[in-house]
Parts: C-alpha cells; structure tokens; sequence
C-alpha cells in the first residue's frame, strides 16, 4: 500500500505551533522504531538464533493477530486522512496510518524469518489466556464492525470527524492492551520491543484524540 505524505506536510504547515509541538512524541516513536529495527536486523545477522517460534506460539499469535487488528487502523485513518475537513485530523490520522502499516511490515517479517504463514488455524487471541470474552462476532479488543466502518466510510464533516476519532480511541485502547500481554506472556526481545513501542506510541495518540474529540464536540 503507498500512503503519500504530502497532505500531512500541508495539515502540519496549517497547525498551530502548540499543535506542531505535541506531535513530537509521536514522529520520535516512529524514528524509534525505524532505528530499532535497522539495530534488531544488524544483530540478528551476527547472533544465531538457535529457537523460533512456533506454530501455536504467543509470538506468532500476536503478529498475526495484531497485523490484522493494525490493518482496520491503517484503513480507517486513510478514510479520514482523505476526508476530513479539520487539518489536525488529517495529521494524526497520517501519523497512525503511516506508523501502523510500518508496524504490519515488520510482524509480517518475523513471521517470514520463523518460516510461518502470515495466518493461522487458530481463533483470534488464542495465544492469549482467558480470552474468548474479549473477541466479539469474531472481532478483537477494540475492532470496528462492518456497520461503524460503513458509517465511518459515507460520513463527513463533523460527523466524519467524530465518527473517526471515537471509533479509534477504542481501536487503540483494545490494541494497547493486547500488547501489554504479549510483553507479559513472551520472553522474545523482538516481541517485547515492537510491543512495548506500540503501547508507548498509541498511549501518545490517545492524549492527541481526546483533545481533539473534546474540540470536535464542542465546535
């Protein structure tokens, strides 16, 4: 998928300076994750790995797990990155676009690397305990239905706006916590680090959402 960032330069030329500001946590997540990986693949030429993760392993089961649940994420950013009328929507909804299909790149890898298939017989949160109350009609913790996305996709305006940030403040309160397991549940340093920036760089996000939900609707 290409995902071009000219709109977003436009939205952050037109933000105001506290808004360009608050952002900096976020780009330094994304620069985070970039030079984490060049580092991971570095070592990981010159360190054999003696073990990979199986079939039915946590690891595997999280990457598959949090690449579709990264995918919705991806798609309804697009939705609002192209059409939004508020500029600081627009930016954010890059910033999450950009980062989570960055993210599917890397999880889609390993799994490449460990010689498993992109996707499993398994349910979805099987590698996590005691989850089948978190999956409902088959959707993970905090996923869109195809109604909110049907909605979402034939909105605009304030609507659109409201619509999207509401739908991914949840989106990302379900996939926070299903990072937060997978850095309890595994012991794989890759796992750990790509979990652990998620939590970090969608607890970011949340903050900039909520200013924003709240200004949405107020206006």
């Amino acid at each position: 998928m290409t995902v071009s960032t000219d709109p977003g330069a436009a939205a952050d030329a037109a933000a105001p300076p506290e808004t360009r500001r608050a952002r900096g946590p976020i780009w330094a997540a994304v620069l985070a994750l970039v030079l984490g990986v060049a580092l991971g693949i570095g070592i990981g030429l010159s360190i054999p790995h003696f073990t990979k993760p199986g079939d039915d392993s946590v690891e595997a089961g999280f990457l598959r797990d949090m690449s579709t649940h990264h995918a919705q994420a991806v798609e309804m950013s697009m939705i609002a990155h192209q059409k939004s009328d508020d500029a600081e929507i627009v930016y954010v909804a890059n910033d999450i676009a950009l980062t989570q299909h960055g993210q599917i790149g890397y999880m889609q890898a390993w799994l490449r690397d460990w010689g498993l298939s992109p996707t499993g017989s398994q349910k979805p949160m099987a590698w996590m305990p005691n989850s089948a109350g978190s999956v409902v009609n088959g959707l993970m913790p905090g996923m869109a239905t195809p109604e909110q996305l049907t909605k979402l996709r034939a909105a605009s305006g304030k609507e659109l706006n409201t619509e999207f940030l509401t739908l991914m403040r949840q989106h990302h309160l379900g996939g926070i916590h299903m990072a937060q397991e997978a850095v309890k549940l595994s012991d794989n340093k890759d796992i750990d680090w790509i979990a652990e920036s998620m939590v970090q760089s969608q607890q970011t996000e949340l903050g900039l959402i909520d200013d924003l939900l709240k200004k949405v609707q107020a206006s």
